[in-house]
């Protein structure tokens, strides 16, 4: 796999996700960028077998969203703003300047993974913790890897609707509402004891806003709103996030077991972002970990990740005492479906 075949590949999984617009953009780069200019010679000359893992048309599009809404790009913003009215020969005229007027900030953008932030995830993180509340009657820890500016973490504060069943608060100014298959999640309301997340690069939903927004698709303005919501909540709450490797600080985390609580170790498309080092090492010290816990103080880690089955990303639960691997379902990268297989209690 090439740049342009990574990013005819990604285009297509933008469609799928319904935002055409960020396909046609992702397609007109693979078609016609060109090298010998410093943003198309990094893209072209990326190595192959990082390509995938290190999400690089994502990066692409989250630049140049970023240069949009930072208001660096004007002209390139009025056909973000009105696409349908633009033609492929004028919306290439436009991105082939702004990728040459703007290499400098689009190379830093590059360098960093993606940070989507999709805050409907919440709505398997909400559907576990009342399957794991139901089923041990104990209060939750929770520690996420790869929190970003913490929108997951926060998922307690918005509330998920199943047809006629509401969870969370009554009063959320939040509420999801995915396309839901299978048995509702049984109605035990969680408590979170502590919660806290790490990250290679904590973003702050003030100083960070714009990067955040940016790596969610301009033509989805549902989700831009939602997130606006979430990122007002986070400036208030603040939950704690660390800066580091996510497999040190697990580590630390799980350096011994939490009494009278679920210890919930969870992350929604993160592990393919960590070298096959840490993620060989990762869950040698989430299995070291469950050897050593009780009943009183079981070890769940829970995984929303994607793997070769498809469609969406598998809903993985396991665990400790008992080593148990449960299979939830699959859910929608961002969260538009869940097809809830839990097994009942």
């Amino acid at each position: 796999m090439n740049f342009r075949t990574h990013c005819h590949a990604q285009a297509r999984a933008c469609a799928d996700l319904g935002s055409p617009f960020t396909a046609r953009l992702l397609t007109l780069i693979a078609d016609r960028l060109r090298p010998d200019t410093p943003v198309a010679d990094t893209l072209l000359n990326w190595p192959r077998a990082r390509l995938q893992s290190d999400a690089v048309a994502l990066r692409l599009a989250g630049a140049l969203h970023h240069l949009v809404l930072s208001g660096a790009a004007r002209v390139l913003a009025r056909h973000y703003a009105n696409p349908a009215e633009v033609s492929d020969a004028q919306l290439w005229h436009v991105l082939d300047a702004a990728l040459r007027l703007n290499a400098a900030a689009i190379l830093a953008t590059l360098e960093s993974a993606p940070q989507t932030n999709e805050l409907r995830r919440s709505a398997v993180y909400i559907a576990a913790a009342h399957w794991l509340t139901a089923a041990y009657r104990l209060p939750l820890v929770v520690s996420e890897l790869g929190s970003a500016a913490g929108m997951n973490l926060i998922w307690d504060s918005y509330a998920l609707q199943i047809g006629d069943q509401r969870y969370g608060p009554a009063e959320a100014a939040i509420c999801l509402s995915p396309d839901w298959h299978g048995a509702p999640p049984p109605m035990a309301p969680p408590l979170i004891r502590s919660r806290a997340g790490v990250d290679l690069n904590p973003l702050d939903p003030v100083a960070d806003r714009l990067r955040i927004l940016s790596y969610i698709w301009a033509d989805q303005q549902d989700r831009q709103a939602q997130s606006d919501q979430a990122l007002d909540l986070l400036a208030e709450l603040r939950p704690e996030i660390a800066q580091g490797n996510a497999i040190d600080w697990l580590e630390r985390r799980l350096s011994r077991p939490i009494p009278q609580a679920i210890h919930l170790v969870c992350h929604t498309i993160t592990w393919q972002y960590f070298t096959e080092d840490d993620q060989a090492r990762g869950l040698a010290l989430l299995a070291r970990a469950g050897g050593r816990v009780r009943m009183d103080e079981p070890l769940a880690h829970l995984s929303m990740e994607a793997d070769e089955a498809g469609p969406g990303a598998a809903l993985k639960l396991h665990l400790w005492p008992g080593n148990d691997r449960i299979a939830l379902g699959r859910a929608d990268f961002h969260g538009r479906w869940v097809d809830w297989q839990a097994p009942e209690l």
